[in-house]
């Protein structure tokens, strides 16, 4: 968290700032600056436009006159703009918003502003991100888009998904999620999902984000609340099972997921 459908409701709670000046640049911290430092960001940003707001993934991309300036978020980062946070608290977050946490922001002429506020600094800011390393955004993805994603790889499936480089967007619950409905081994190669199950697999991912997108988030998948030592699968009952694939926890169904 957040994952592609967090950082989608981001870009649409910013679409106000489109049209204003940036007037000054917030960056106190940094670590949070990549590929560059505070004091560039200071030079070039004041005096640009922005012009649009797009996402690739998880990535944020804020258009101006002049550079682009890339957003990410972490596991713990949330926007707020002009004073409100479109998400009141992440799941491996704090509903609290302390000073201290503002990594990094942007004051508009006339008046408002956007921020970043990350208690764990795992996100960043990045001026003209390669969007070109990011894979197929999760939300756009053809079957043959993610076919070509998955293809020629022995890495596990969920391993795969989670991939920025190959598949844009998706984070660890959405990935269970995804890999539960379509009743597919998160250990199984990325390169074995073929056929049918490349169908089911596309399918259940748009399902997925639909659904959760409507409900409200990442973490309001049918599985989620089931992500517990002794946890059911909420389709056939068996208990569920607790493994680390890919570097993350990750929870299957044994007789359903094959």
């Amino acid at each position: 968290m957040p994952e592609i459908l967090e950082v989608e409701r981001y870009r649409r709670s910013a679409e106000p700032v489109v049209g204003r000046v940036i007037d000054e640049v917030h960056a106190p911290d940094t670590w949070f600056v990549k590929r560059g430092d505070p004091d560039e960001l200071r030079a070039v940003l004041p005096g640009h436009r922005v012009t649009g707001l797009r996402r690739i993934g998880k990535l944020l991309l804020v258009d101006t006159d002049g550079p682009v300036l890339g957003l990410r978020f972490g596991m713990t980062g949330r926007l707020i703009v002009d004073g409100d946070a479109s998400i009141d608290q992440l799941e491996y977050s704090s509903g609290r918003d302390l000073p201290e946490w503002h990594r990094f922001g942007l004051g508009f002429s006339p008046s408002g502003s956007l921020a970043i506020s990350d208690p764990r600094r795992l996100g960043g800011v990045e001026l003209d991100p390669d969007e070109s390393r990011l894979g197929v955004d999760a939300l756009d993805a053809s079957v043959d888009e993610l076919g070509a994603a998955l293809a020629g790889s022995r890495a596990a499936v969920k391993a795969r998904l989670m991939d920025q480089a190959h598949v844009a967007g998706l984070g660890n619950l959405l990935t269970d999620e995804t890999l539960w409905r379509a009743g597919i081994d998160p250990a199984r190669p990325a390169s074995a999902v073929e056929g049918d199950d490349l169908a089911a697999l596309h399918a259940a991912m748009h399902e997925v984000l639909s659904e959760l997108g409507e409900r409200g988030g990442s973490h309001t998948g049918d599985l989620h609340l089931e992500r517990t030592a002794g946890g059911r699968c909420p389709r056939d009952g068996a208990e569920l099972v607790r493994r680390t694939i890919g570097g993350r926890t990750t929870w299957s169904c044994p007789a359903h997921q094959v």
